[in-house]
């Protein structure tokens, strides 16, 4: 079988992504732009369309009259028309548990990161501020601890929970926030508002649906009593970037560490830019899922799911 790999780039150049079994025709492209006749001139022989976040609508399907697989290299499957797959007779695959370590990591990478002011104080001791200043240390902005802290996380899944876990070993104390709206199911979990009220920090780790957009905003931001930091690991979607810009701008939240924006690559008028200077604002470009390990172990689970796909045809 042809198998067709879009954007190879999103991977690190460094790891090896041989052609999972039975593939015998394996063409690669560092990327492909967003443009369907590309697309469809690309994949026009393909039986199997690899690719992260290439977007395949219902003209690119209807096009592509060879395509049995469309497999992703992520957990999400937005950029897929699903209903034009199930009508083509096309299967779609994703990925999923192969950044547990990383994101929760990352997670964490990021919260610190916040509460300590890293960049903030790594450019004080590399652009000549700390010898203006003259003491042998430099403290600006206030280091806050993670102990005694109380974390609110919303999205309890596999990831949430890892979270959870390192929380704990930092003496955090851990709240598991249940969906908007609802009664908590088990004690184990705290009400939606609850958790937005009494939270040091809030850790985002829910899917990117039409219940969670924009989940975050001027309302929910407004609940938030003890002005937290937080943290998106999830979607861009999840947050209304305007209303954390003002909240930031208000002392309505203490800081924003993302890894995710609405659009991404970051739109030169997302209004987040505004606040990136800011001592507890950091962003990174959508990798925490992007570990060595983790990409290793993605390509594992990938390889295997295709290989056995193509098993079923011989």
């Amino acid at each position: 079988m042809k198998a067709v790999f879009l954007d190879r780039g999103t991977f690190l150049d460094s790891i090896e992504l041989p052609a999972p079994d039975g593939i015998t025709d394996y063409i690669t492209y560092d990327g492909t732009a967003q443009d369907n006749e590309l697309i469809i001139q690309r994949c026009q022989d393909a039986d199997i369309i690899i690719t992260n976040k290439v977007k395949i609508d219902q003209d690119i399907i209807q096009n592509l009259p060879k395509l049995k697989l469309i497999q992703l290299t992520a957990t999400g499957t937005n950029n897929v028309d699903k209903e034009a797959c199930k009508k083509q007779n096309i299967t779609l695959f994703n990925v999923a548990g192969y950044a547990v370590k990383s994101v929760p990591e990352h997670t964490l990478m990021l919260m610190l990161s916040a509460l300590r002011a890293t960049r903030h104080y790594h450019q004080k001791a590399s652009d000549g501020s700390w010898q203006q200043n003259g003491n042998f240390c430099l403290l600006d902005i206030p280091l806050i601890d993670l102990e005694d802290k109380t974390l609110g996380i919303i999205g309890v899944g596999t990831i949430g929970k890892r979270v959870s876990e390192i929380a704990h070993a930092f003496g955090m104390q851990v709240l598991w926030a249940e969906h908007q709206g609802r009664q908590p199911r088990s004690q184990a979990y705290t009400a939606f508002d609850e958790v937005l009220q009494h939270s040091d920090v809030i850790s985002l780790h829910c899917p990117l649906t039409s219940d969670t957009q924009h989940l975050i905003n001027a309302d929910t931001l407004a609940k938030m009593h003890k002005k937290p930091l937080l943290v998106n690991v999830a979607r861009g979607g999840v947050v209304d970037s305007q209303a954390v810009v003002d909240a930031i701008n208000d002392g309505q939240l203490l800081g924003y560490a993302t890894d995710v924006f609405e659009q991404e690559p970051i739109a030169n008028n997302d209004p987040l830019l505004r606040i990136s200077e800011h001592p507890r604002v950091i962003f990174s470009p959508h990798n925490a899922w992007g570990s060595l390990s983790a990409q290793q172990t993605l390509w594992q689970i990938l390889s295997k799911q295709v290989s056995e796909f193509i098993a079923q045809y011989q």
